[in-house]
């Protein structure tokens, strides 16, 4: 099978997290590129009516406990932040700069940095403050990205994101679509490599 990997995510989305660090290496395994999206699920929840997850009777509970459970069972280092959900617009359109700059893997390299630093350091990475000093802990130039990520272009290039991940069906984070084949959850996963690997469920 040869197909490109399209990854929805939120950088605000615990299960993203968890996504984001194996994604890559699923991929790796049979030999095909992740296009990484960003994408703001606070957008995407006024389209569909959902709440955040944690916000959601009795299933918000579960989460929490679920959360640090897969987390454990994966081997990814995992903290529940202090400030959550937070809103990412910022960390996102971070990437979107990064990647239109630097190229796509110095983006996915921010991406990962940004998501380790909310879910393992507890680092309020809504905070542009925050984002700049991510960036410039990679080697990237934090005090043009603060000026950038805030111009109408980038701004636009994000809703053109979101927008078009609704077009596609995304509803949640993480989300992935393999042609055209959609998988919604980090645990769905096995299925995701089960396509991978047979070209068929």
């Amino acid at each position: 099978m040869s197909s490109t990997i399209h990854f929805y995510f939120d950088f605000t989305s615990p299960y993203g997290y968890l996504a984001a660090m194996r994604i890559d290496q699923l991929a790796a395994k049979y030999a095909q590129q992740v296009e990484w999206h960003p994408i703001l699920l606070g957008v995407i929840f006024k389209t569909t009516g959902t709440l955040p997850l944690v916000d959601v009777p009795l299933k918000g509970t579960y989460s929490l406990h679920d959360l640090k459970r897969s987390a454990r069972f994966h081997a990814i280092p995992f903290q529940q932040p202090e400030h959550f959900p937070i809103s990412t617009q910022n960390t996102a359109r971070a990437m979107l700069w990064i990647a239109n700059k630097l190229g796509e893997d110095s983006a996915i390299k921010f991406a990962k940095a940004a998501y380790q630093a909310y879910f393992v350091d507890g680092i309020n990475i809504g905070e542009i403050e925050h984002v700049v000093q991510i960036a410039n802990r990679l080697g990237f130039d934090g005090d043009t990205l603060a000026n950038e990520i805030s111009s109408p272009e980038i701004k636009a290039q994000l809703k053109a994101e979101v927008d078009a991940a609704q077009e596609q069906g995304v509803f949640g984070a993480p989300f992935v679509i393999i042609d055209g084949e959609p998988f919604w959850g980090f645990d769905r996963f096995d299925q995701i490599e089960a396509l991978l690997k047979n070209g068929q469920i």
